[in-house]
């Protein structure tokens, strides 16, 4: 299964304050872990809201709003992406990390085609598979 980790933002990372060299440290040491385990499948942190927008989607309309957002508890400042057995083997590895300081960590399951039933028609199918393997073709 795969699963999203989510890493909530903080008044620190939506004022652009980066991490220090120990946190940098430890985190890749983490990072390598989850790599050389066959875990991770992708990993990025994210700039402060104040240098993205938001899309409303109402009808034909679209609304641009542009950051900073002010609900920081709703933001995000990074995700990992793995590849785990089970959720909770997930939650045990979201244990290890090096955080500290009350970061929220959010770990969510991906949809998987199967998660959606017969509502996956034989060619939905088709073109879910052909647009990952191009996806990762490109990415490669």
């Amino acid at each position: 299964m795969r699963v999203m980790v989510l890493v909530k933002a903080s008044k620190d990372s939506e004022a652009g304050v980066m991490p220090s060299t120990d946190m940098l440290t430890k985190m890749g040491a983490y990072n390598e872990e989850l790599v050389k385990a066959g875990v991770m499948l992708a990993m990025d942190g994210l700039h402060p809201s104040s240098k993205g927008l938001r899309m409303r989607f109402q009808g034909s309309q679209r609304t641009l709003t542009d950051g900073p957002f002010a609900e920081t508890k709703e933001l995000l400042a990074g995700f990992w992406i793995w590849q785990v057995r089970s959720f909770d083997e997930a939650v045990e590895w979201l244990k290890r990390a090096p955080f500290d300081g009350g970061t929220e960590i959010e770990l969510r399951p991906i949809f998987e085609l199967e998660d959606f039933g017969e509502a996956i028609t034989p060619a939905l199918r088709e073109q879910e598979e052909r647009l990952r393997a191009e996806t990762a073709n490109r990415a490669g």
